[in-house]
C-alpha cells in the first residue's frame, strides 16, 4: 500500500451513508510509511481493512493519527534497547475530512478533526480510515499531544486517547452523515464509543434518566474482539481518572450499568456489557476467554492475515500465473496442489536470497541460503519466551554441528517500560556473542516492522514461536510464513492449534511441566524431524505446498472477515451476550447500498 494509494477520491464520492460497518481500532497498519501501528493488534486490523477493500464490503474505520508514531528501536551492541520517536506529518501526505467535532473531555471542551487514508482494493472499491487528531488551534496545549503517541504517556493520558478514539469517532462519523449498523471494537480501547451510542440515542435527555432497555438498544449496535488473555492487555482505570476525564454523567452511567471491576473502570468489561456479540480470535483463545468472562457469552472467530500483502513477490508472479482468482477468494490457495513442488521451492529460495540480500546490507553480516534457517520474531514480553530456543546452549551447538550448520534470526521491540522484556533481548545478545561459530550463526535484527516482518516470513525456512500457554491469543506471523511456504514449530496454543499437522504443515512442541522439558521437545524436533526433512529437497518442497494449500486457504482475512459478517456483523440470530434477549439483526443489501457487487 503507497501513500499515493491513500488519496484516492473525495470524502463525498465515498458514499458514507452506505457504510454499515463502523471499525474502531487503537492501532490500524495502514502504510510501511504510516507510523500508526506497533505489532499484531494494528497489522490484524490492517489486513482486515484490505480484506474488506477487495471483497467490496461496506465498511468505514476510525484510528488516531499518532503523529510521533509508536518508536523507533535502536539496539547497542550488547542488547540494550532505546527507543527513538517516528514523527510523520499527516498535512503532507493525507486529505483532511474537512471536518471538526467537538467533544467535552477532563471538564472542557476538545477540538478534533480527521485526516483520510483510503485503503484501495484489488477491484478499486475503497474503505476510508478516519484518524482522529488533537494537535488544532484552540485546543488546550496538553490537549494537542493527546494524539501524538500510542501507548505513550501515563494512565491519564490514556484515558483521555481513548475518550478521544470512542465519543470522537461516532461524533465524527455522524457529523459526516454516516451512521452505521455495527460499531466493532477491535479490542478494549475503542470501548467509550458506547457511551457516545447511547448519548445520541437519549437524543439530548440526561444519561442519568438512561435504563436497561436503552442500553439494549446500544448494545444491538455493538460486537467486541478481545485480543489478549494477559491481564496487562486489559485497560484500566482509577474511578478518579474516570470521573475527571469524562465528567460526573458519563462515569455513573459507567457505574449504574455495571462496567468496573475490582473497583476500577475496565475497558473490556464496558465493551463486554455494551456487546450483543463478543469473539475470541482463536478457538482456543474463545475457551481461555470464557472462563475469564463467565457472565458472557464469548465465541471465537480465528485470525487471519491479507495474504496479497504478506505472500513474496515471487510468489505472486506464480500465482497470478497459475490461480488468477486467488486475489478476490483465498480458497483458491487449495489450488496450489496442481503446481509443482520444485517450483513452490524455487520462489521460497527466491524470498531467502532476499533476505538475505538485505541483511548483508543493513548489518554486514552475511547467511548461507542453503543452511537451515529458524526465524522468531514478536513482540518482545516474557510469556512469549524468546530465550526457550536457547535453554540448553550445548545441546543447541551439537545439533547445528550434526545438520551442517544452523542459522537463527531474532526481532522484536519490547515495550519502552517493559524492563523485563528488555533484559530478554540483551539475554540473546549475549548468548549470540557466546555460542557463534562457523557451524550456529544467531543474529538480533535492529527495528522490527511491516517490511522487515515480511522480510522473514518470507525467507527463513522454519517459523519458531514458543509462548506459555494459554497466552497466546492468536499469533498471525506464524500465517504469514505459511502462505510463503514456511512450518512452524510452535507451542500448541493460540492459532497454531487450528494449523498443526504434525510433519505436514510443521511441528508441535509438547506441553510439558517444565521449560526445561520443553526445550528438549523442540530440540527433539529440530534434531530428529526438521533436520532430516530439510535434508531430502523433494519432502521439504511438498511440506511447503501444504502450508500454502492447507493453512494458507484458510487463516487469511478473506475468510476470517466473512466470517464476522456471517456470525457477528448481520447473522441470521443472534445468541445474547449477557442475560436479556436481543432481536436478530438482518444484513442490508449490500450490493444496493454501494451500487456495486459485494464478494464473499
Amino acid at each position: 500500500m503507497s501513500l499515493s494509494n491513500a488519496l484516492s477520491t473525495t470524502t463525498a464520492a465515498l458514499n458514507l451513508p452506505s457504510r454499515t460497518i463502523a471499525y474502531f481500532s487503537m492501532e490500524i497498519a495502514l502504510a510501511p510509511a504510516v507510523p500508526t501501528y506497533s505489532g499484531g493488534l494494528g497489522m490484524l486490523a490492517g489486513d482486515t481493512l484490505r480484506s474488506a477493500a477487495d471483497t467490496c464490503r461496506p465498511m468505514v474505520a476510525i484510528s488516531l493519527v499518532h503523529r510521533r508514531g509508536y518508536f523507533r528501536q535502536c539496539l547497542d551492541d550488547v542488547g540494550q534497547q532505546t527507543e527513538a520517536d517516528v514523527p510523520w506529518s499527516p498535512e503532507a501526505t493525507l486529505p483532511s475530512a474537512n471536518e471538526i467535532i467537538t467533544l467535552t473531555v477532563q471538564g472542557r471542551p476538545l477540538l478534533v478533526r480527521a485526516w483520510r487514508f483510503d485503503v484501495v482494493g484489488v477491484t478499486g472499491h475503497i474503505i476510508p480510515v478516519f484518524l482522529l487528531d488533537t494537535d488544532i488551534e484552540g485546543n488546550d496545549e496538553w490537549d494537542r499531544h493527546l494524539t501524538d503517541h500510542l501507548y505513550g504517556g501515563d494512565t491519564y493520558y490514556r484515558l483521555c486517547q481513548e475518550t478521544v478514539l470512542g465519543l470522537g469517532g461516532v461524533a465524527l462519523l455522524h457529523a459526516l452523515g454516516c451512521k452505521p449498523h455495527v460499531y466493532h471494537m477491535n479490542e478494549g480501547h475503542a470501548a467509550l464509543l458506547s457511551i457516545g451510542l447511547l448519548e445520541e440515542h437519549l437524543a439530548g435527555n440526561s444519561l442519568r434518566d438512561a435504563q436497561e432497555i436503552d442500553l439494549e438498544a446500544v448494545r444491538r449496535q455493538c460486537v467486541f474482539t478481545t485480543h489478549t488473555p494477559v491481564p496487562a492487555g486489559h485497560d484500566q482505570f482509577g474511578l478518579d481518572q474516570m470521573y475527571q476525564v469524562l465528567g460526573h454523567d458519563r462515569a455513573t452511567a459507567l457505574e449504574h450499568f455495571g462496567c468496573l471491576h475490582n473497583g476500577l473502570m475496565n475497558m473490556t468489561y464496558i465493551a463486554l456489557r455494551f456487546s450483543r456479540y463478543v469473539n475470541g480470535v482463536a478457538m482456543q483463545h474463545g475457551k481461555v476467554s470464557q472462563l475469564m468472562f463467565p457472565n458472557y457469552k464469548v465465541h471465537s472467530i480465528t485470525n487471519g492475515v491479507h495474504a496479497a500483502t504478506w505472500v513474496s513477490p515471487a510468489f505472486q508472479e506464480l500465482l497470478d500465473a497459475e490461480i488468477t482468482n486467488w486475489r478476490t477468494d483465498n480458497q483458491y490457495f487449495r489450488s496450489v496442489y496442481g503446481i509443482e513442488p520444485a517450483q513452490i521451492a524455487a520462489c521460497h529460495l527466491k524470498g531467502k536470497q532476499h533476505l538475505f540480500e538485505v541483511l548483508a546490507k543493513r548489518t554486514g553480516h552475511h547467511f548461507n541460503p542453503s543452511v537451515l534457517t529458524l526465524g522468531f520474531a514478536r513482540r518482545v514480553a516474557t510469556y512469549k519466551r524468546a530465550s526457550l530456543l536457547l535453554e540448553d546452549a550445548t545441546r543447541l551447538v551439537a545439533i547445528a554441528e550434526k545438520i551442517g550448520g544452523l542459522q537463527i534470526l531474532y526481532a522484536g521491540k519490547a515495550h519502552p517500560a517493559d524492563n523485563a522484556g528488555k533484559g530478554l533481548i540483551r539475554d540473546v545478545f549475549a548468548a549470540a556473542a557466546h555460542l557463534n561459530s562457523s557451524a550456529l550463526k544467531i543474529h538480533y535484527l535492529e527495528n522490527y516492522d511491516w517490511e522487515l516482518g515480511a522480510l522473514l516470513t518470507q525467507g527463513v525456512d522454519v517459523w519458531v514461536n514458543t509462548p506459555r500457554r494459554p497466552y497466546e491469543a492468536s499469533g498471525t506471523s506464524g500465517m504469514k510464513a505459511a502462505l510463503n511456504g514456511v512450518p512452524s514449530l510452535s507451542v500448541l496454543d493460540g492459532w497454531w492449534i487450528e494449523g498443526c499437522a504434525e510433519n505436514v504443515t510443521g511441528w508441535a512442541i509438547d506441553d510439558a511441566e517444565t521449560e526445561t522439558a520443553e526445550a528438549t521437545c523442540l530440540y527433539d524436533k529440530l534434531e530428529k524431524h526438521i533436520a532430516p526433512m530439510y535434508a531430502n529437497p523433494a519432502a521439504w518442497a511438498r511440506m511447503q505446498q501444504h502450508c500454502i494449500a492447507i493453512n494458507g486457504s484458510f487463516f487469511n482475512t478473506h475468510r476470517m472477515l466473512a466470517q464476522y459478517f456471517r456470525n457477528a456483523y448481520f447473522p441470521f440470530t443472534t445468541t445474547d451476550n449477557a442475560t436479556s434477549p436481543s432481536s436478530p439483526v438482518n444484513e442490508p443489501a449490500v450490493g444496493a447500498l454501494l451500487n456495486e457487487p459485494a464478494l464473499a
